[in-house]
Order: C-alpha cells, then sequence, then structure tokens
C-alpha cells in the first residue's frame, strides 16, 4: 500500500525523522538531568495531505490500520494517539490545522526503546511544518512532540526522546542539558561502534512503571527540597529518604555524574565501565530492567571487544547499547546472539554497527 492507494491522491508533502539510541544518562530527563543519545539510521516517514472531507484520516503502513477521527472530542488510541496529539498541541499553540489524510511508514523497530514514539512526533510535525509553513524551529518541534505524548499518549516523559528525535544525527552523540536544553556534539571515544540489540520482550511505557518511576522522582524531590532531582549532586544526600525513594534518587544523581564525567573526556575503557555502572544502577536501585535484558547485558559484558554495555531506553523490555572495539560488531553480535540463545532467549541485532564521526 501507499498513499496514493489509500487516499486515491498523492500526498502533498512528506518528511522523516530518526528513532534514537541512548548511550548514558537514563530516567534522568524527567528530572531535569543530562543524556547522551545519537540518532540510528532507522526513521519514521510521515507523508501528508489535505483530507477530501472534514475528518483526519491516518493510516499506518506498519499496522496496516486506518483510523479517521470523527469526533476531535476522543482522543483515539495506537498510532492515531500520537499524530492526533501533534495536531491537537499545534491547534492550542495557535496554529489552524486542516483536516488532513496522513500516511505513516517506519523502519525503526518498535516496543525496543529506540524512540519509534518522539520519531513518529518529530516526522508529524515536520511535515505539518512543510506542508502549512509553519514559524516552528528544531527545538520547539521537540516541545511540541513531547507536550503530544504527555498530553494525548499518557506517558510523562521527559524531552529526551524528541529532542534526539529532532536535533541529533547518526554522526555524533548529543549532549543534552534537558532542563537548559543546552547542547553539544561529542565524538565517540576512539577504536569504538556502538552496537544495538534487542532482548526479545516488548514493552509500552503507557502500560509499564514508568510513569510511577517518575512520580517517585518527584516525591523525592519534594522531600529533599529541591526543584528535581538534577539539583542534588551529593550522592550521600539521598540515604535521608525513606525506601524506595532513596534508591530511585541515588540511581538519579550517580547517573547524572556519569554522563558529566563522560563529557570532560574519557576513554573507551571507562566510557564501558560508567555503562556497565549504569546498568546496575537500573537494575538495582531503578528496577526497570527484566531478567531477559540482565542476561543479555552480562554475555555481552563478558565477551572481548565489548567495552561496556547496559539497557537502552526507559528498559521494562526492550534494547541493549553495547560499546564495542570497531570493526568488531558483527563478530560480537554473532557470538552473543548465539549465547543468549543458550540461555534461553532470542534476540536480533538492531543497529549492527555506528561507528561516529569526530564532533566538528
Amino acid at each position: 500500500m501507499d498513499f496514493q492507494q489509500v487516499f486515491a491522491k498523492l500526498p502533498e508533502t512528506q518528511a522523516s525523522a530518526p528513532g534514537r539510541v541512548n548511550l548514558l544518562g537514563e530516567h534522568t530527563d524527567y528530572n531535569d538531568g543530562f543524556v547522551l543519545p545519537t540518532a540510528i539510521p532507522q526513521s519514521t516517514t510521515v507523508e501528508l495531505g489535505l483530507s477530501s472531507d472534514s475528518h483526519h484520516h491516518f493510516y499506518s503502513e506498519n499496522f496496516n490500520e486506518q483510523v479517521s477521527i470523527l469526533d476531535i472530542n476522543h482522543t483515539p488510541s495506537g498510532f492515531a494517539s500520537y499524530i492526533f496529539g501533534c495536531i491537537e498541541v499545534l491547534q492550542k499553540a495557535g496554529h489552524k490545522i486542516p483536516s488532513l489524510s496522513v500516511y505513516v511508514k517506519s523502519s525503526v523497530p518498535m516496543g525496543s526503546g529506540l524512540s519509534s514514539s518522539a520519531a513518529l512526533e518529530v516526522a508529524t510535525l515536520r511535515a505539518l511544518r512543510q506542508l502549512l509553513n509553519l514559524p516552528i524551529d528544531d527545538v520547539e518541534i521537540a516541545q511540541f512532540a513531547q507536550q503530544a505524548e504527555i498530553q494525548y499518549a499518557g506517558v510523562q516523559c521527559g524531552i529526551m526522546d524528541q529532542m534526539a528525535s529532532s536535533l541529533a544525527d547518526t554522526e555524533h552523540i548529543l549532549f543534552l542539558d534537558t532542563r537548559t536544553l543546552e547542547r553539544r556534539v561529542m565524538p565517540l571515544p576512539d577504536n569504538a561502534e556502538i552496537l544495538v540489540i534487542d532482548s526479545g520482550v516488548p514493552r509500552t511505557l503507557a502500560t509499564s512503571g514508568y510513569n510511577q518511576r517518575r512520580a517517585e522522582c518527584e516525591e523525592a524531590a519534594r522531600s529533599l527540597g529541591v526543584k528535581a532531582l538534577r539539583d542534588i549532586t551529593d550522592v550521600e544526600v539521598t540515604e535521608k529518604l525513606p525506601e524506595p525513594l532513596r534508591r530511585r534518587a541515588r540511581h538519579v544523581v550517580t547517573e547524572d555524574n556519569r554522563v558529566l564525567e563522560v563529557l570532560q573526556g574519557v576513554t573507551s575503557k571507562r566510557f564501558g565501565e560508567l555503562m556497565n555502572a549504569s546498568h546496575a544502577s537500573l537494575r538495582d536501585d531503578y528496577e526497570v530492567s527484566v531478567p531477559a535484558l540482565d542476561t543479555l547485558v552480562e554475555i555481552l559484558q563478558k565477551t572481548e571487544g565489548v567495552f561496556g554495555a547496559r539497557l537502552t531506553g526507559a528498559g521494562f523490555g526492550g534494547a541493549c547499547v553495547a560499546l564495542v572495539k570497531s570493526a568488531q560488531s558483527k563478530d560480537i553480535a554473532t557470538h552473543v546472539l548465539e549465547q543468549y540463545k543458550q540461555a534461553g532467549y532470542t534476540g536480533q541485532i538492531l543497529v549492527p554497527s555506528l561507528g561516529l564521526s569526530d564532533a566538528a
């Protein structure tokens, strides 16, 4: 199927946006903290045209599903909620949006923690910007995308995914301060590349413990008398909190410190050690890992040529990311997936080799 087959006309414009993999800084963005994502080669494309009637019509090639919005007071579910959310937040900001026909196709793995939802939101907003000549920049697109996910998809997300999809590329790591939106591009350490493997355990943030973790962090910040956990730099301060708030806050504080250490410049070996420590913290203090992810990460960490590995995305399933020696990711992935299968799980390579260039 294509746009013309579904809507009996050609699209008037289209736009794409990439998924992302986060190397370090997990569950810190909604705590005003620091993150290190990069874009991945897979992307989502949205094709747009004016609707032939007074209703919005959305079609997903991946789901082979069409949704028509007949009542603007009723938020649709599934993939359509993200598109509808983007339209609504633009309208609330004063931009008049006509009735649309929308066709979506994506190569971003879904349910793997690589931000397929943010890619859909950003691609939708980019296409709307082109179609309607909207005066919004890339940062505003990320902000509108975040609002859409919170208000219409039910995920109380931070802004990392949307900023990465809107501003990152596959050539650099993007350092982002999620409070100030200060950002800079960075190279990977020498002799390293990125490998992403799926655990085979799908997850959906709206039905996971994601929103609960955010609520616990907000409660911890209130108890410590700060705006957000980003404002705590000494991990000892978190010891006064009751459980599980103490462990939640300890993860956020130590994770921010890990990102800031990378920002100062580290070797591949040290970067890997920080990734390993991040996974342990996500597993033990933040409790967002699952047995399959722990097994996959442990196999990676024990494999020759791997500097470090951790879950990526919010957890509760999905993928893990590894920092590996250059030109060795294929052999490493083959070995790891074989060991993973012997442990009783089935995984797959999502990003076989992502080598980043020197930052400008």
